[in-house]
């Protein structure tokens, strides 16, 4: 792209130019749209489906991977800023994650720090983990992500790659003395990013039961979103989503005080 925010680097540098990563001012207005009760703005659906915006916007993501694929260049300077401050809590997942600082900033004060990515899967937050959150010295972190993993954003992989991932993580949280809170995975009624990959319920069941094992034999706090968010077809309930995929702020403020009872038991 002639127009690239990237300045060009080759091989190891000092230093990497972050321009050009974390959402741009239209990406908090979507957010806030999405978010917001009542009908969505037919403005932003509208931008939403055109082919012309879609394509620009799948090119710089595009490029933004080639150049730093698990995005350490999002938060760079947000963690400098945080050095020899205390944090209790990092929150690190996908979008569903990042949305919920604009759902819910008041969470993310005191302590509790945001670090969510739209899009990521669980390999690229683990390749963020040490930058992050370990070298933020949090009391404990907060694990949201799988999603995109089914979906296929970074390729095909294997419920075994998704679960090593996860076990990587918890490994270096224990090597450095962080408390863990697993976050299920929230229901998926439709990826209409990638259709191919059909109905996720039975994967996200394997995945989350799963999860619950593993907090149960390690000793972990868990966080049971799905509980709060599905109907009894194991799908999104519609009051909670616009998109099949997203919590609305509806959704975030069932989510809220799961996420807060977690926080008080792997803390406490």
């Amino acid at each position: 792209m002639s127009d690239s925010p990237f300045t060009p680097a080759v091989g190891m540098v000092d230093r990497l130019d972050s321009k050009g990563f974390g959402p741009s001012e239209e990406d908090y207005a979507f957010v806030e749209a999405y978010l917001a009760p009542g009908d969505f703005d037919p403005d932003w659906a509208a931008k939403l489906a055109d082919p012309e915006r879609r394509a620009t916007r799948e090119a710089l993501s595009a490029e933004r991977k080639a150049r730093d694929w698990p995005a350490l260049s999002q938060y760079r300077e947000a963690n400098e800023a945080l050095a020899g401050q205390a944090v209790d809590v990092v929150f690190i997942g996908d979008s569903i994650t990042e949305f919920w600082c604009v759902a819910q900033p008041d969470l993310f004060t005191g302590g509790i720090v945001n670090r969510g990515i739209s899009g990521q899967t669980s390999p690229q937050i683990l390749l963020r983990f040490m930058a992050d959150v370990v070298a933020l010295k949090p009391k404990a972190v907060h694990i949201l992500c799988g999603g995109n993993d089914m979906a296929g954003n970074t390729g095909p992989s294997t419920v075994r790659d998704y679960q090593n991932n996860i076990l990587a993580m918890l490994a270096l949280a224990e090597a450095h003395g962080i408390k863990v809170i697993l976050g299920a995975l929230t229901p998926f009624n439709i990826v209409s990013w990638n259709p191919a990959v059909g109905d996720l319920r039975a994967r996200t069941t394997e995945l989350n039961a799963w999860q619950t094992a593993l907090a149960a034999e390690r000793g972990l706090a868990r966080a049971d979103y799905f509980a709060v968010l599905a109907n009894a077809d194991q799908h999104l309930k519609p009051e909670f989503h616009r998109d099949g995929v997203h919590p609305t702020r509806a959704g975030y403020e069932v989510m809220g005080p799961v996420a807060e009872a977690a926080i008080r038991r792997a803390l406490g």
